[in-house]
């Protein structure tokens, strides 16, 4: 067997939300225990494959404008990914791809690179590392738990692109964590469409890792990811009551007293349109609970002000709740359609300089609350994570802040 001289090289475009970029380098592991190389730009790759967003209509008008520089700068491109889901979008305005396939398609992009760039004959897997290919820095990574999502919110296009809930067997999970730790990961950000959710399609099936019976849960996975040595942080929770068990977990440093709930609102009619779990009242005695049981648990949301039927006394509503809740870190987004979405249907839309207006309102109540919460925590002694060393001056978070998405200090 002879020495490949010259294997092919595959240039590579990730967009989009976290899910994706585990995506993509599940993706270019693979690329690269097969053999190819990973080019650093357009001239220098034998094809281009570009893993697309397709959520809203910004995200997709992004992906559509990076297929096209992808074709402009080299003339081979695959099209992966959310939007891939949606071929005739991709191939009404760039028919002249090489091939599409939606999102977690592992087998068809493989096999899409090997019908237009055959696979080298002679692999040295021993290059490749053992954590795998990453996009993010050495020091942090994310760990899909599942795929795809059971609830059918209506300003949502999820479960269309990528199906139904799909867990991951535990074992997987945690051979696969123990790996990045291994490999010099010091944190681990769990994520995945709906996190408290993970091991219900499966019916919490027991699985095996390190010779151990664990039952397929959201609390067996965080108690045995607490094992390891590094910070676990749990993303896109929902506050199902069973997320009350996570608590002492946090409390007792198994994992980081950090929970990102996507709560999306805080009047009660807005989230039945949304089609969203609407008992606001029992989110906000479970968010006092919590705080009691772990007093520096970090709560972190993201919401969305100017969806249809949004009344004035609803946006008052979901000030309110802001003002109760007390949140650490919040993102707000002003609606808009995505195509597809049953919220397209809905009457009484709210028009675009009145959704700026709210959207506004609602920055200045959470940044008013941002400052008190912080204020209150200067003269804290707080352990840190190290994103960067600088020449002058250092670049660090807490666990109090996710990467990307919180601050830096």
């Amino acid at each position: 067997m002879s020495f490949h001289s010259n294997p092919p090289n595959v240039g590579f475009v990730s967009l989009g939300c976290p899910k994706a970029t585990v995506d993509s380098e599940r993706i270019l592991t693979e690329l690269r225990a097969e053999g190819y190389r990973i080019a650093p730009s357009y001239e220098d790759a034998d094809l281009v494959i570009v893993n697309t967003c397709g959520f809203i209509d910004a995200a997709v008008d992004e992906s559509l404008e990076a297929i096209g520089e992808a074709l402009d700068a080299n003339g081979r491109v695959i099209v992966i990914g959310c939007l891939g889901a949606r071929e005739q979008v991709v191939r009404e305005s760039h028919p002249e791809v090489l091939a599409v396939t939606g999102p977690h398609a592992y087998q068809e992009v493989m096999a899409a690179v090997h019908d237009h760039l055959p696979q080298p004959r002679d692999p040295f897997t021993s290059l490749l590392p053992p954590e795998g290919v990453k996009l993010t820095p050495h020091h942090y990574a994310y760990v899909k738990i599942s795929e795809g999502c059971n609830h059918r919110c209506s300003f949502c296009i999820i479960p269309s692109l990528r199906g139904d809930l799909q867990s991951r067997m535990i074992g997987d999970v945690m051979q696969e964590s123990k790996r990045l730790v291994d490999a010099g990961v010091r944190e681990l950000l769990v994520i995945s469409q709906d996190t408290s959710a993970y091991g219900l399609d499966v019916r919490y099936r027991t699985d095996f890792w390190d010779g151990r019976p664990l039952r397929t849960d959201i609390q067996t996975l965080a108690r045995s990811l607490g094992e390891l040595q590094a910070w676990i942080r749990l993303h896109y929770v929902y506050p199902y009551p069973h997320v009350d068990e996570l608590i002492p977990l946090m409390a007792d440093g198994l994992i980081l007293p950090y929970l990102d709930m996507p709560l999306q609102h805080g009047s009660e009619s807005v989230l039945r349109r949304m089609r969203r779990p609407a008992a606001t009242e029992k989110v906000l005695n479970r968010l006092q609970r919590w705080r009691e049981i772990c007093p520096g648990l970090v709560l972190r949301s993201t919401f969305i002000v100017g969806f249809p039927g949004e009344t004035d006394q609803d946006f008052e509503g979901l000030l309110d709740f802001l003002r109760t809740a007390r949140l650490d870190r919040v993102g707000c987004f002003t609606y808009s359609p995505v195509h597809g979405a049953a919220a397209n249907a809905l009457p009484d839309p709210v028009p675009d300089a009145l959704k700026q207006e709210r959207f506004d309102r609602f920055m200045e109540v959470q940044s008013e609350i941002s400052r008190e919460k912080l204020a209150d925590r200067i003269g804290e002694r707080l352990t840190v994570l190290v994103d960067a060393a600088e020449e002058d001056r250092i670049v660090a978070r807490s666990y109090a802040d996710a990467p990307e998405i919180d601050g830096q200090g």
